[in-house]
Parts: structure tokens; sequence; C-alpha cells
């Protein structure tokens, strides 16, 4: 799964890197503990790419207030085709979701939760497969969004049995939906080599946590 990232390439090197046009009310980087239901960085395609802020929390159409049910901030690859909250817009509504790396925990023999940034091994950002939804019920309005996971490759399961989709740049263009059909050959395990990761301080346990050391190497 994916439950915390970290995001510090700036907007417009994010811009740049996408090649897409970037609105003007993106979130604040660098942010080294990006939590569920914060503004995310998305890129979307509206004839053309854009570069735009979503909530990571999913809000199905039906939920009648943003805490009207579980939050959704991962789709299961191997069900989202069906899953009524996702099938929607796994089919229409695709998106990039671009991180500098993420965490996940492991647990020692007392129960404590040890945590581990996960980074791409050459490239400077992670790019993840994501689905979004506007959702809008009694003046509230929003556009939210969620990250596609799979199973863990070999390498990954050792810290946990599921990892986020992870698209390589030849690949951005077929899941966003620009050339044609075929984005769901996509929602495979990551190469074994593509991910390194190492421990940090438990401080990231906190959702008030900040700062680059918590990407720190422990």
């Amino acid at each position: 799964m994916c439950g915390r990232f970290a995001v510090t390439l700036p907007p417009d090197a994010m811009a740049q890197l996408f090649e897409a046009a970037p609105s003007n009310d993106l979130p604040e980087v660098p942010n080294y503990n990006v939590c569920p239901t914060n503004q995310i960085h998305v890129v979307m395609e509206d004839a053309g790419r854009r570069l735009v802020s979503m909530r990571w929390g999913f809000l199905p159409h039906w939920y009648k207030a943003p805490n009207g049910g579980p939050l959704l901030i991962n789709a299961r690859a191997e069900t989202i085709a069906e899953k009524p909250a996702f099938k929607a817009a796994c089919r229409e509504r695709r998106c990039l979701i671009p991180c500098t790396g993420f965490y996940e925990w492991t647990k020692d023999e007392n129960g404590n939760r040890l945590p581990w940034y996960i980074h791409p091994s050459q490239d400077s950002a992670l790019v993840f497969a994501g689905v979004w939804q506007d959702w809008e019920r009694d003046g509230q309005a929003f556009r939210t969004c969620a990250v596609v996971t799979c199973a863990a490759n070999q390498a990954m399961s050792k810290i946990h049995h599921r990892m986020p989709v992870v698209l390589a740049p030849d690949n951005w263009a077929k899941w966003l939906g620009e050339e044609g059909r075929g984005a769901a050959t996509l929602m495979t395990p990551a190469p074994e080599d593509a991910l390194s990761f190492y421990r940090v301080d438990p401080a990231v346990n906190s959702n008030r946590a900040k700062g680059a050391e918590l990407i720190a190497p422990l």
C-alpha cells in the first residue's frame, strides 16, 4: 500500500518533467510527510497535460460527506476495474502522482512501528499510477484521487506485501490514455532493482512531523 510519501521537486520542475501546464494553487514543497487528505500534485489529461492539486483520498459520488465512508487512499489493481468506487475512474480518469519517495513500516519484536523510506534507485522522482474523481455536495467540492497498488515485488515484500504501481516515463502517456488502450497491462510490480530503501527515524510516525531529517538514513 502507500500511506505517506515525500515530495521535494519544485512545481516548475514537475511541470517541465511531465510537459504539463501548472495550476496556480499547487501545494507547497518540499513536503517530507504527505498524509492522507492532504492536497497533492497530480498530472491529469484535460485537452493536454495539466499539473493540478487534488485531495489524496478518493470520494465516490455517493458519499454524502467527505467522511461519509472509508478513506480510499489506495485502489487495488486486481479489483479496480470491478469495484463500484473505482471502475469508472479506471476507464476514464487516470492520472500520474509524482513523489520523491514513500514510507512503509515493519514491526520489531515488541510491536514498535519501524519506518522505511523507499525511493527510486536512479531517477529523481517516482511516478505512481492514480485515478481521480470530482465530488460535490452541499456546497462542498473536491477533486480527489487514489494511488493504484499491486502485489509487492520480491525486494519490497521484505517490508510490505503491497506496493504502489510505479510507472516508467515511457508508460505515462499510455496510463493517461494518450496512446489508446493497454493501461491495464501497466498495473504490475516495479522491476526488482527500481527501488531502494533504508530505515528512517520513527519521528515520521507522527503525521505532524516535518523537515528533511525525516528521510535521513537512520
